[in-house]
């Protein structure tokens, strides 16, 4: 028999095995319904972004940007209803977490002047990790073969001759391999462009 922790780990693992096969509207969609185990989904999807767009964008120190990171899932939470389009829940989020940042500035008791960081510059780099979280979605669903060949040349930097003794191929057809694993990656990132940013507030 079952303890009520085995049960809690249960729903845990499962949660976790499904939130990848989730689309950001559908975990939006389970958040709404109250899914509990939705929102912690939520919350571990995004994290990353909303605490990179306070230190990378805004430059917050760490107390502040922690601070600003759990006002922006305060609000998320109690604004979920207002979202007209659940495939826009990142720019969302992220045109939160933006006005948060700027309130955080503009209130907060900072050395620096409230406009030490111009909000254009703050825009670039937001729009910088719009992208970087589009490839990297893009990237996650692509065929594991094609990830772990894109990883080795772009991030790894290795030569043909590397990945092919790695992947045991012949190294001649490492740029072709490369070429279309490149094109099923603009396709997934065509498919993952998102409307222009809502203005729920």
């Amino acid at each position: 028999m079952e303890t009520a922790g085995d049960d809690g780990e249960a729903a845990a693992v499962g949660a976790a095995a499904l939130s990848s096969d989730l689309s950001d509207a559908q975990l939006v969609a389970r958040c709404r319904t109250g899914d509990e185990g939705a929102w912690r989904l939520l919350v571990e999807r995004f994290s990353r972004y909303v605490y990179a767009i306070c230190v990378q964008a805004f430059r917050l120190p760490e107390p502040d940007a922690e601070d600003v990171f759990q006002e922006v899932f305060a609000r998320v939470y109690e604004k979920l209803d207002t979202l007209r389009d659940d495939d826009a829940f990142r720019p969302w989020v992220g045109q939160l977490t933006r006005r948060c940042c700027i309130d955080r500035m503009r209130t907060g008791s900072r050395e620096e002047p409230a406009d030490a960081v111009p909000e254009a510059a703050a825009d670039d780099v937001l729009g910088e990790l719009e992208q970087a979280y589009d490839v990297h979605e893009a990237l996650a669903a692509l065929p594991e073969n094609c990830q772990e060949i894109l990883d080795r040349f772009f991030a790894r930097d290795e030569s043909y001759r590397t990945i092919g003794d790695a992947l045991e191929l012949p190294a001649g057809t490492i740029a072709s391999r490369i070429s279309r694993c490149l094109t099923k990656l603009r396709e997934n990132w065509e498919e993952t462009e998102y409307p222009a940013r809502p203005e729920n507030r």
